[in-house]
């Protein structure tokens, strides 16, 4: 019966819309087009965003700047308690939410997810946000310029949280 319900949850919630609209002699069609309208409207103001963000990620993947990045950081991320092995990590997550399920599948498989690498990096999966990826889809959906605070505010509260992750697993964890 759950199964049944909750593959059915948005036909559901269409048809009570629908309904109600009708009841009330509403135009629920019209408004439907005019949403549509508006909503292929707000993908092509955020389209160039978006594939400029995919463009920057694809050229930090392809020339191995992550490998270099790896490799001169790692000593520095030891300092905090977080594994070298995570870094790539907590680089991609900021830039891209597909990107950082690839790499965060990879240190799974590699160290499995009960162990203290696999326990951060399903903390910091969690926890923190694709900064960028967010910040150009949604100021550029309503075509804001200066993002001010916006950017330092969230990379604070991302290192935060990944602090809070290798804190919180360190204290958790059974050794």
């Amino acid at each position: 019966m759950i199964n049944y319900l909750s593959k059915s949850i948005i036909p559901i919630i269409l048809l009570i819309i629908i309904t109600y609209g009708m009841l009330k002699e509403r135009k629920v069609y019209e408004w439907f087009i005019e949403g549509a309208k508006e909503g292929l409207g707000v993908v092509m103001r955020i389209f160039p965003y978006i594939l400029a963000m995919i463009i920057a990620v694809q050229i930090f993947r392809e020339a191995k700047l992550m490998d270099a990045l790896n490799n001169i950081a790692g000593p520095i991320v030891n300092l905090i308690g977080l594994p070298k092995e995570l870094l790539p990590l907590v680089i991609i997550k900021p830039l891209s939410g597909s990107g950082a399920i690839g790499v965060f599948t990879e240190i799974i498989k590699n160290f499995g997810p009960d162990t203290k690498i696999g326990l951060i990096a399903s903390v910091i999966m969690g926890t923190t946000e694709t900064i960028f990826y967010t910040i150009t889809v949604y100021f550029g959906a309503v075509k804001v310029k200066k993002i001010r605070h916006t950017l330092w505010a969230a990379v604070i509260a991302d290192i935060t949280a990944m602090i809070m992750a290798i804190l919180m697993v360190n204290l958790l964890i059974i050794k």
